[in-house]
């Protein structure tokens, strides 16, 4: 069975998906004979005429209206009937991600992820509907502030795409239609430089989010940070995890997240002890990551720490 490449837009009503996807299809980079399926999962404003396009002939459009229609076999019938060699996807913003993710054809495999959104909205949506705002913010590779001017505040903006993920790339785009990359510095709250980077408590989460998402900054720094230390006999010997809890989002999304630390004495520990630990980060290939780099912790020294005021700390 051949691979099918998915294309995936995101974002609210009127953030400018449709419009992203007519531009799309109008770039002669992306016209060719190659049959292309996009799925509407949102009825907005915006209509995508298939005569405007070069090879409109062989673009297929479908409006599914209703969850009904988020199912495997409506997917895959819609696939059929137009004999695509390639889908695209504009995703309803009131629907989670996951609930894409349990129907998705296995033979269909996501390309690309981006998100759209309307500056002047954005804030007040994070506001009032911060976990489908998250949902869509950690799975885009960029986002797409539409309709932005001079006045445009971009900072709340920005916080809010940093506080999901350091990665992500932001693109402001002007109602005169010309474009610009975001590039406002995300001064670590940590000094980097330090003989030993003394991480305070509040500042887990984003020690955590940048040395997994950045570890070869890391790479021989010696980091001194309170942990919640976790201890399993399922860890190699030497071994223990050093983390906090941590809310991504909202209170029903806290879980544990930690660093692997390596040290002899790590037998000693309390499970679910509080400690101060002071490591020298390597960043590494482990299987821990999937065979790809990350942060590991050699343990230079322990001592036990008071309870923090707050024991869950949170990503941004």
């Amino acid at each position: 069975m051949s691979e099918i490449p998915v294309y995936l837009f995101l974002g609210f009503l009127d953030g400018g998906k449709t419009k992203f996807i007519h531009d799309t299809l109008c770039d002669e980079r992306f016209q060719t004979d190659e049959r292309t399926l996009c799925i509407l999962f949102e009825d907005g404003e915006e209509e995508l005429d298939t005569s405007q396009y070069k090879h409109g002939d062989r673009v297929t459009v479908v409006v599914a209206e209703g969850k009904e229609t988020l199912t495997r076999k409506f997917l895959e019938d819609s696939l059929k009937s137009s004999r695509a060699e390639r889908v695209m996807i504009e995703y309803n913003g009131m629907w989670l991600l996951q609930e894409l993710a349990a129907v998705l054809p296995r033979n269909w495999q996501i390309y690309q992820i981006m998100m759209f959104a309307d500056a002047e909205s954005f804030v007040s949506y994070n506001n009032n509907m911060r976990q489908l705002v998250y949902d869509k913010l950690n799975s885009a590779e960029v986002v797409f502030f539409n309709r932005c001017d001079k006045d445009t505040d971009k900072m709340p903006l920005h916080s809010i795409v940093r506080g999901v993920s350091r990665r992500t790339g932001i693109v402001y785009e002007y109602k005169d239609g010309t474009i610009e990359n975001d590039t406002i510095e995300d001064p670590l709250p940590y000094d980097m430089e330090a003989p030993v980077v003394e991480v305070a408590d509040d500042d887990f989460g984003l020690l955590y989010l940048d040395a997994m998402e950045k570890p070869e900054n890391y790479d021989g720094k010696t980091v001194q940070f309170k942990a919640l230390v976790a201890r399993n006999p399922k860890l190699p010997k030497g071994s223990f995890v050093g983390g906090r809890f941590v809310m991504a989002c909202c209170a029903q999304d806290i879980q544990y997240a930690g660093f692997m630390c390596r040290w002899q004495k790590a037998d000693t520990l309390k499970n679910k002890g509080w400690y101060i630990v002071t490591a020298k980060v390597r960043a590494e290939k482990d299987r821990l990551f999937n065979g790809e780099t990350g942060p590991i912790f050699y343990v230079e020294d322990v001592k036990p720490a008071k309870k923090p005021d707050e024991e869950t700390v949170t990503l941004y």
